[in-house]
């Protein structure tokens, strides 16, 4: 990095061992915190890699306001990621790399402050993807010397679990919220960009015969956009027999009946009545079960009821 001037190294570096960190930190096996470390240091690492190619090209990348740079603590303020982003893509808003940012910025603020293990792998594709990219474009702005793929070796790996995302609000309802955003972020991307590995990386891991050579490699990644047709259509025939089915659940969205005889009862007053020689709640589940049916309010608009 001797050839770079000081801001440009200072920022690669940075680049460069928030993402190695990223990495390591991810793939050791005691950690449960994965995907809320992994996101936050890689966009640590993508954001100063966008300092350094601004640097480089003698761009200052700090915000402005009234036409004046802004200082906190007499000091510039930088550009955050999303902004990183408009700048280096700007009008290029389909550009799978950046959508896959920007599908990282907002959940990387969701759970930064909760540990859900449980999102790791309905998330991975996106994970290994943007960990790619950054290889590509660092490789692509600063040259292959500066690349992180002769540091990280294939990490060893067990089956990972394959709950889904609707499995995983039913154990842990605090996901709900993070749940929602993935679920509408992806509903929003073109079918192109959700297929492109830039937006997402999906592999098979797939056992074969021990290589008959001792200098063949144990593992090798073959690029979906390089194979042929033909090979194409056998790995999109393999990609349909091992899916994994996600069955939606029904009222997922709405509170439950307990939740609901609660908030009914508490906004009456929280009035009682006598049975069995004791005060209890007037307004209680069979009441609630009768209402309704008298006034037919469907079971998955349960919160309807008054």
């Amino acid at each position: 990095m001797r050839a770079l001037p000081r801001k440009v190294k200072g920022a690669l570096e940075k680049a460069r061992d928030s993402a190695l960190l990223a990495v390591e930190v991810y793939n050791k096996p005691a950690v449960k915190f994965k995907s809320g470390c992994y996101i936050t240091l890689m966009v640590i690492a993508w954001t100063s890699l966008f300092h350094a190619i601004f640097y480089r090209k003698k761009r200052k990348p700090f915000c402005k306001e009234h036409g004046r740079f802004v200082k906190i603590e007499n000091d510039f303020k930088h550009w955050e990621l999303g902004e990183c982003l408009s700048q280096y893509f700007k009008t290029d808003t389909g550009n799978p790399v950046r959508k896959n940012l920007e599908f990282f910025i907002p959940l990387r603020n969701r759970i930064e402050h909760r540990s859900m293990p449980e999102l790791d792998s309905n998330i991975f594709g996106e994970c290994q993807a943007m960990l790619l990219n950054f290889d590509e474009i660092l490789a692509k702005e600063f040259g292959g010397e500066y690349c992180l793929r002769e540091c990280l070796s294939f990490s060893l790996q067990l089956f990972p679990s394959s709950e889904s995302l609707v499995a995983a609000v039913e154990h842990h309802p605090d996901t709900k919220l993070v749940v929602e955003f993935i679920q509408q972020y992806r509903s929003t991307i073109s079918p192109d960009i959700t297929a492109s590995g830039k937006y997402s990386f999906k592999a098979f891991l797939i056992q074969v015969a021990n290589h008959r050579t001792d200098t063949a490699l144990p593992i090798q990644f073959v690029h979906h956009d390089r194979l042929t047709e033909e090979d194409k259509k056998h790995v999109s025939q393999f990609g349909a027999m091992v899916k994994f089915k996600e069955v939606p659940v029904s009222n997922l969205d709405t509170m439950r009946a307990g939740d609901i005889v609660k908030k009914v009862q508490a906004a009456l007053g929280n009035p009682k009545v006598e049975r069995g020689g004791k005060p209890v709640d007037k307004f209680n589940l069979a009441i609630h079960v009768r209402c309704w049916r008298r006034y037919k309010c469907p079971t998955h608009q349960l919160q309807c009821l008054p």
